[in-house]
């Protein structure tokens, strides 16, 4: 499968092809429908509730309507409109045509989405309840997964599986094996046989082992679903019905996209080809933010926080599908520091608030996406920067940091501050804040850290608290930065992913990481092998009639 097609991940209910929402009072219904002819690129058909990244791109972004769209939701039911079938997983026609990058990035934004249903049941109190009315395989025993709660409908032929070893020679569902070991406490003999055998576990034996929650006859599971559903939702701190009709319309995200740049109202995107360079500049706020938690509705999306996100969001995963011979990222700012601060300032103090809440977790999710992005990152701290606070997490994020020192001039030096929001506000998908990993949660630097919230830092105090990785000055500062990209460039991409991944997850685990980086490693190894993709692999095969061809060989 080419990838000539560009990827647009900005798409609009009125468009979906593969799912429908339900909204009844604190509850909105999540309903897979696939469309098997409606595949995001040709030469497949998605048959079975089976899904492709396409499907995927419709479910983050309904997610996203949900939590700013309908701040009244409490718990979301996902559930499919398909006779006796509730989701086969991923496409093993798609996988088996396309290239080994768009399998890993697929597997990747898949993982993505997934999470964020859990961040959001975990920060925002937004709960899932998955109700299984079908065959649930694979990738749909993961989506199931992320869900707080499973209801397996009893009808004696329903199962819940992960299949892919004895069926296709690959892992199960990227996150589904982490899911079911770290996340619902399967016993680990139990979850031996349950991933090496094609026809899952059903019935009571699917509750015994902790595959699902409860089982229920046909007759009794909606009122299985409902009873969980309300259990959930009283112990959620969304709004409810008193932010009902005060939601924050999603509308289109405007950009506009040249050979060699996209450019956003707050996110520009600067393509050098030659040099396998995408230059991120994030402009700051381009006035004060407003204070008031009315002022913040009536701003809408268009309030600098979630707009920003918004933007920031787009551009990286644009980058991620699009784009992948630009391998290294160089991030900026540009614009007044003082503005960040005071937006920074207006998150923390009206923090309670729903939107504020949200749109927190908007940004909390994009700018884990930079960490988990399988390209170099330098952060480049020059005149005019503003990485300040929330800002300022995108040096942290950064593989490197330079930071301009202008000693001759120091009324035009670049400045770095901190807010509170650089604290635990913003943490990476190992629930660790990106300074706390940056000095291995040592209490003396980070005390020195906390002690200058608010200062505004030039280059040399930033480097003496450990903030940036240089400081060269005006004479110095092109050639280094053209030497060190330079390097980057000639360098084994595979080799580097390796290594930032393990630089970037170098102390804390969490389910996250593990999905991220142990499991996604294997499934990365495992897809380039002959056993899943040879001529005669499981994934070559599939649906052919034919029998996979194993090198036996243990590796």
């Amino acid at each position: 499968m080419t990838q000539a097609t560009v990827v647009d991940y900005r798409i609009e209910p009125s468009q979906y092809q593969h799912w429908s929402v339900k909204y009844e009072g604190e509850t909105a219904t999540l309903q897979l429908n696939i469309n098997e002819d409606a595949g995001i690129r040709p030469g497949y058909k998605l048959k079975l509730n089976s899904y492709d990244l396409g499907v995927d791109i419709e479910l983050n972004d309904a997610l996203q309507r949900i939590r700013f769209e309908h701040p009244e939701v409490k718990c979301v039911v996902v559930t499919s409109l398909k006779d006796r079938i509730f989701c086969s997983g991923a496409n093993i026609f798609m996988l088996g045509l396309s290239s080994h990058a768009w399998k890993v990035n697929f597997c990747k934004f898949t993982n993505e989405t997934r999470n964020g249903m859990e961040d959001s049941s975990r920060n925002e109190g937004l709960k899932f309840v998955a109700a299984v009315n079908g065959a649930c395989a694979g990738g749909g025993y993961e989506l199931a997964l992320a869900c707080d709660d499973i209801v397996l409908v009893d009808d004696r032929s329903s199962s819940v599986s992960l299949p892919e070893v004895p069926l296709l020679g690959v892992l199960p569902g990227t996150g589904g094996l982490t899911r079911v070991t770290d996340k619902r406490k399967v016993r680990h003999d139990l979850a031996d046989i349950f991933c090496t055998s094609v026809e899952g576990v059903r019935g009571q034996r699917a509750v015994e082992w902790r595959l699902v929650d409860e089982v229920a006859k046909p007759a009794q599971f909606s009122a299985a679903v409902q009873a969980r559903v309300a259990k959930l939702a009283a112990h959620s701190q969304r709004a409810g019905a008193v932010a009902a009709g005060k939601g924050v319309a999603l509308t289109r995200l405007e950009k506009k996209v040249s050979a060699d740049a996209i450019d956003y109202t707050y996110v520009q995107v600067a393509l050098d080809r030659a040099k396998r360079t995408a230059t991120l500049t994030v402009h700051a706020p381009h006035a004060p933010v407003p204070t008031t938690t009315q002022g913040i509705e009536a701003a809408g999306v268009n309030w600098y926080p979630l707009q920003m996100a918004r933007e920031l969001d787009d551009a990286i995963l644009s980058l991620r599908t699009n784009e992948l011979d630009i391998g290294t990222w160089l991030l900026r700012t540009q614009g007044d520091a003082a503005l960040v601060l005071q937006s920074d300032a207006v998150l923390v103090q009206q923090a309670s608030h729903w939107l504020v809440r949200e749109t927190l977790g908007f940004m909390r999710r994009t700018f884990a996406r930079i960490d988990v992005s399988s390209r170099s990152l330098f952060a480049l701290v020059d005149q005019g920067s503003c990485f300040a606070g929330s800002l300022a997490e995108l040096a942290f994020a950064a593989d490197r940091a330079y930071m301009l020192a202008l000693p001759d001039s120091p009324e035009l030096a670049p400045r770095i501050a901190l807010t509170e929001l650089n604290f635990g506000h913003l943490p990476m998908v190992n629930h660790q804040s990106r300074l706390q990993r940056r000095f291995y949660e040592e209490v003396e630097p980070l005390e020195k850290v906390r002690a200058v919230v608010g200062q505004a830092l030039d280059a040399d105090q930033a480097l003496a608290l450990g903030l940036v990785t240089a400081a060269p000055d005006d004479i110095d500062w092109a050639d280094e930065i053209r030497i060190a990209v330079e390097e980057r460039a000639a360098m084994s991409p595979d080799s580097l992913t390796g290594l930032e991944a393990n630089l970037r997850f170098s102390q804390k685990e969490s389910m996250e990481t593990r999905i991220f980086g142990r499991l996604s490693a294997w499934q990365n190894w495992i897809f380039n092998r002959p056993n899943a993709v040879g001529e005669k692999g499981a994934l070559k095969v599939y649906g052919k009639g034919e029998k996979a061809a194993f090198d036996l060989n243990r590796v």
